[in-house]
C-alpha cells in the first residue's frame, strides 16, 4: 500500500502537497484561533507541514495518516526537526477508512477528496472523527471560471468538466451538505506557480541522475510536456483553497 513512484518522484522537496505556501498555511492556522491543546486528525496528512508547524505555532496535537510510505517518514522526521514529536504522531495507511478512536476538535483533509470519492464522502468521513462544535477543513479544486469544453477541462490536471465546481457553487454545496463555511483560504496564481513549477525542478534533477531508470522515460514525456500545458491550461483556470466548515 503505497502512492505511485511518480508522486514521490514530483513531490519530494514538497514540504506542503498542494498550492498553499507556508506563508497562506500559518495564515490558515492563525485564521482559525486555534487554542493549546486542539486535538487534530489529518487524513492523507503528506510530509505532514500542517500538523508540524501547527503543533509548533499552536500547541495542537494529532495524528495525520497517510498511504505514502516515504511522506509518512517525511513527516516524522519534520516533527523531530521541529521539536514536537511528543505532540504529533505520523501513522502510515488507508486514510479513506480511518477514524478517529475518540472525537477530535479539528479534522481535516486537503486536497484529496478521493478518500471518500468527493467531497460530499469526504465531509461524511471526517464527520465520523469530529466532536460536536469541532472544526472541518476541506481542500478542493475549483474552476476560476466557467469552463468553456471538456478538452479544455481534461488539459487541466486530467480533470473532467463535472469534476470540479466554480467557487460560488463549491461554497453552496458545503451548505447543501449541512455545514456553514467560517473561513478559506485560496491558493493565488503565484502559490500554484511554487507548487507546479518546483516539480519540474525536482524531476529534472532526478533525471539527470538517473538516466537508465526504468521511469526515465516517463519522467522526460512529462517534463517536455508539463511547463506548458500548466502555463497554457492549469494556471488560468483552475484554482484551489482550503475551506472551514461547521455543522449546522
Amino acid at each position: 500500500m503505497d502512492l505511485p513512484r511518480i508522486h514521490t518522484l514530483r513531490e519530494g522537496d514538497h514540504r506542503i502537497h498542494n498550492p498553499l505556501t507556508p506563508g497562506k498555511l500559518a495564515a490558515l492556522g492563525e485564521a482559525l484561533r486555534l487554542a493549546p491543546g486542539t486535538r487534530a486528525l489529518d487524513l492523507a496528512s503528506g510530509s505532514g507541514e500542517m500538523l508540524c508547524t501547527w503543533a509548533r505555532d499552536h500547541g495542537v496535537t494529532g495524528t495525520g495518516v497517510d498511504i505514502s510510505t516515504v511522506f509518512t517518514e517525511r513527516a516524522r522526521a519534520r516533527a523531530g526537526a521541529l521539536g514536537v514529536a511528543d505532540r504529533v504522531t505520523f501513522v502510515h495507511g488507508d486514510a479513506s477508512g480511518h477514524v478517529a478512536d475518540e472525537p477530535v476538535d479539528l479534522v481535516a483533509c486537503l486536497g484529496a477528496t478521493w478518500i471518500g470519492g468527493g467531497v460530499a464522502g469526504t465531509a461524511e468521513l471526517l464527520a465520523r472523527s469530529l466532536r460536536p462544535g469541532g472544526l472541518m477543513l476541506i481542500g478542493e479544486p475549483f474552476w476560476r471560471r466557467d469552463v468553456p469544453d471538456e478538452e479544455t477541462a481534461r488539459a487541466c490536471l486530467g480533470a473532467g468538466r463535472d469534476d470540479f465546481l466554480v467557487l460560488p457553487e463549491l461554497i453552496e454545496r458545503f451548505g447543501a451538505l449541512g455545514y456553514d463555511v467560517v473561513e478559506m483560504v485560496l491558493a493565488s496564481q503565484d502559490s500554484w506557480d511554487r507548487y507546479q513549477a518546483a516539480q519540474w525542478l525536482s524531476l529534472r534533477r532526478w533525471l539527470d541522475a538517473n538516466p537508465g531508470d526504468a521511469m526515465a522515460a516517463e519522467v522526460r514525456a512529462e517534463l517536455t510536456t508539463a511547463p506548458a500545458r500548466y502555463a497554457r491550461w492549469t494556471r488560468e483556470h483552475l484554482g484551489w483553497g482550503v475551506f472551514a466548515l461547521m455543522a449546522r
